[in-house]
This record gives structure tokens, sequence and C-alpha cells, in this order.
């Protein structure tokens, strides 16, 4: 498939996009910004999270880490149905009830200004690298197979990419991304699908065929129990429900568009449909995996290095022009929907929680949405230089890395949050901060000397825990037994 052509599908895309935003965004308010006027339809809403949830990082990354952790993947997937049920059942209530916003705002209510500016500086963190890993992904993608023919560099193709996703989101906000959203999904899924058909046509496989194939497949053990790994089971799965828990009910990415919905009960069945299909979808990236490295031992394709390389380059160079075409529109989906929704979190985090926007009473309308308006362009600027330095640094798969990177900054979330849910203790705000910033170094320490220091010992995703569970000892350590809290406000004893 020529450059031109794949540019031509993406600008296509875009026309679609823009479409969108201008119907989404007309008489947008900060209200249509932040929470799209509490008017969002729940089944829109739970269609457009499968494109945020799983991005080009899924779409890219998954299929290929097939040929060396086959479908363990699924255990942390599995996983993560327990973890909304938590989200729909115990977190989502209480974000209803509070009638947030911003949900580290719950932080200041519990604690103090200190721990909501700490929860939303570690989100912020937390997403920047999280939607850099995923864009850099897609955009090395586009870059080997466009841009580099025409010479164009990388730093400016990621550019052009960002500035077409501040044309759409500049304005609606949430009101647009959950639109954007659904139509993103709707590709996303349709080049999955379409990617397993063509697969299989080139292998003159039936659907009988193609089953067989997976299920015979090297790659497609789902189940591991030896304890010391980092794939075993129960680290995988008790570890992937709490990413879910963090990376979902604790991200301000995700709720925000839950609470733009008409009400609880919506928004809890939006998260339960959600969950369901999630486990469907990741199974069938794990299927075009196995079937990917099928198509290659059958007609002895030499694997790339790396093997987030996989999927692209047979797309793009072995399975013909359909596969081509419904790589790029997948692709472009999950390129758009990782990274758009996330500078209107990070724009709406940074303006409640670090700014306090909403409680200056002496800034109008206008001044609300300037100031809003130049923290978007911000943090489109942040996310830009923070891919440049992901190209920098390389990574052999962007699925682990992203993974991991949650295990690190999510953990000091998880033990804000638990604590504050879990018992009625006060804390010394001003100390908040300090006892945040020392489990992730100490789980950094732990996890690079694991194996010499535990006897072989492996950390997978249960290091996210240990990091929760280190922020909650130090939150203790720091705790006023003086106060207490009911119905989430401060009282004294």
């Amino acid at each position: 498939m020529s450059p031109v052509a794949i540019l031509s599908c993406i600008a296509a895309y875009f026309c679609f996009l823009l479409g969108i935003a201008w119907f989404t965004s007309r008489n947008a308010t900060n209200d249509s910004y932040f929470l799209g006027n509490k008017a969002s339809p729940w089944y829109a809403v739970a269609f457009g999270m499968i494109g945020d949830s799983l991005s080009g990082v899924t779409f890219i990354s998954v299929p290929g880490a097939v040929g060396k952790s086959a479908f363990s993947y699924l255990q942390i997937v599995l996983g993560y149905v327990l973890g909304y049920s938590v989200i729909a059942f115990v977190l989502l209530p209480l974000y209803y009830r509070l009638n947030l916003i911003s949900i580290y705002s719950y932080l200041r209510g519990r604690f103090g200004s200190w721990a909501q500016r700490t929860g939303s500086a570690y989100f912020i963190l937390s997403r920047t690298l999280g939607a850099a890993a995923r864009l850099f992904l897609a955009a090395s993608v586009i870059q080997m197979f466009v841009f580099d023919a025409w010479g164009v560099p990388f730093w400016l193709s990621v550019a052009t990419i960002i500035v077409l996703m501040l044309a759409y989101t500049y304005r609606g906000g949430i009101k647009t991304l959950v639109w954007t959203d659904t139509f993103q999904s709707t590709f996303l899924l349709l080049g999955v699908v379409l990617s397993i058909v063509a697969i299989s046509r080139q292998l003159d496989l039936d659907w009988g065929g193609m089953l067989k194939t997976i299920g015979g497949s090297p790659h497609s053990q789902v189940f591991f129990w030896d304890a010391k790994e980092g794939t075993y089971f129960w680290k995988q799965f008790f570890g992937g429900a709490f990413i879910a828990i963090v990376m979902t009910g604790l991200d301000q990415n995700m709720m925000q568009k839950n609470l733009s919905c008409r009400s609880l009960r919506e928004a809890q069945i939006n998260m339960v449909s959600f969950s369901l299909v999630v486990v469907l979808v990741n199974f069938c990236f794990l299927a075009m995996g196995a079937l990917l490295y099928a198509y290659a031992g059958a007609k002895g394709v030499k694997l790339p290095e790396r093997t987030d390389q996989l999927f692209p380059m047979m797309a793009l160079q072995h399975l013909g022009t359909f596969a081509a075409v419904v790589f790029i529109l997948g692709l472009t989906a999950a390129t758009f929907s990782s990274a758009d929704s996330v500078l209107t979190t990070l724009t709406t985090s940074f303006c409640i929680d670090i700014l306090g926007s909403e409680e200056r009473k002496d800034w109008d309308e206008a001044g609300r949405t300037a100031l809003r308006h130049k923290v978007h362009v911000g943090f489109a600027f942040v996310l830009l230089l923070t891919i440049l330095a992901f190209q920098a640094v390389g990574t052999p798969s962007v699925i682990g890395a992203v993974l991991k990177l949650a295990n690190y900054t999510y953990g000091p979330l998880l033990g804000l949050f638990a604590f504050g849910l879990l018992c009625d203790w006060r804390v010394r705000d001003g100390w908040v901060p300090m006892v945040c910033a020392v489990p992730p170094v100490a789980c950094y320490l732990l996890d690079t000397n694991s194996q010499s220091w535990l006897s072989g010992y492996v950390f997978g995703n249960e290091l996210l825990i240990l990091n929760g569970a280190l922020t909650v000892v130090g939150l203790l350590l720091i705790r006023l037994p003086e106060t207490a809290t009911r119905g989430g406000q401060p009282v004294t004893s």
C-alpha cells in the first residue's frame, strides 16, 4: 500500500471526526467540556470506552506479544471484570453522591487540599506517560510506512497528529469525545474482526479451521501456574483487577465519561456492559496474534526483531490491499481514541485540582474558558515532548511498558483511595506528598533486585498492590487519631 493511499485513508477519517466535533461543540460551555451537560447516553459512553481502553497498544502490541507470552494477557483481562465490578458498585455511587467533576475532589473532602493535589499529580504523570507510550507506538507505525518515505522527521509527524487532535477536542471536550470515541471504537473493532477474516482467507481457513488453528497454536496457552514467574495466574488475575480499579476507577480520564451519564444507574449499566465486551475483544486480539504467527510459519515470513512490528508488517506488506486498508483505519482509530480524551481530562484535573478554578469566585465564565484553552494547548505540547522522549529511550514491547508504568504511578492513588474508603482516620495533609513519593521508589528497587533478593522471584502486576499497601502504611504513620470522617466529610470526634 503506497504512502499516498495510507495518508488518504487517514485524511478521510479525520474529516469525519471534524464533522462530529463541529456538530457536538456548537454552543459548548464549561459544563459541556467537563461533563457533557450530564446528558451522555450510557450506551454511547460504554461503546466509546472500548476504543479508549484498548488503544493502539492493544491493536498492535497485544497480537505481537503472543509470541513471547502466549495468551497470558487474558489472565489480566479476566481480572479486569472483578475490578470493573468494584468500580460499578463501590466507586461510582461515591462519585455520584458527592456530585464530583474531578474525582480527586473526594481526596480534598476526605484529607485536605494537599491530598487532592497529590492524587491529581499522580494521575497527570500516569496518564501523560501512558498516553505518550500509546501514541508513540501508533505514530511510529505511521512514520515507518508513510513519512519515512518522504523524509518527514518523526517530531513533525507526531506534532501534526497532536494538532489534529486539538482541532476537534479544543471546544467540545467530553461532549464531543463521547461521540468521536463511539465512531472510533467502531473502526477499531472492525479493524480486528476484518483482519482476522483477511488472515484466515490467506490461510484458506473456514471458521472451523480458524478455531482449530488458534486452539492448536503453540502460543495459545492461557493459564500459567509457576508462582515465581510474572505470568502466574493469581498474580495476573488480581493484578488485572487492581489495574482496572486504578486505571479506570481512579483515573479521571475514564471516570469523567462515566460521570457524564444521565444517572448513576446508567453509569453502572455502562460499566458492566463494558467489562463483558472488553474480555471478548481482547480475546479476539490474542486470537489474531496466534493467526499471525501461524501465517508467518506457513509462508516462511521472517519475524521482526520487535514484536510490536509483527502486525503492521504483515498487514501492510503480506496480507493484501484489503488487510492494509483495514489495518490503517483501525490503527488511525486507535491513535486518536487513545490520546484525544487525555488532553481533555488532563486539562480538567489540572484546572480543578491544581489551580482550583471552580473555587475561584472572582473568575467569570469567559475567564475560566480562556484558562482552560491555554492549559489544553499546554498539555498538547507536554505530550509531544514525552513522545519524543519515548523515541529516544525505545522499548521492545509497549504493552509491557504501559502496565509497568501503571504499577509505579498508580500505586499511591490506590493507597489514598483505599485508606479513605476503608477507615475513618484523618491524616496530616501536608505530609501526604512525601508519603506518596516513597512507595514507588521502594517498589522500583524491589522489582529491580527481586531475583537476587527473593530467590529468583519475578514481580508481575502484584507490584501495584504492594505499592498501594505501602502507601496505606505510610498514611497510617501520619494519621490523626483524634479526628474521623463520616459520609466523606471531616468531623471532630
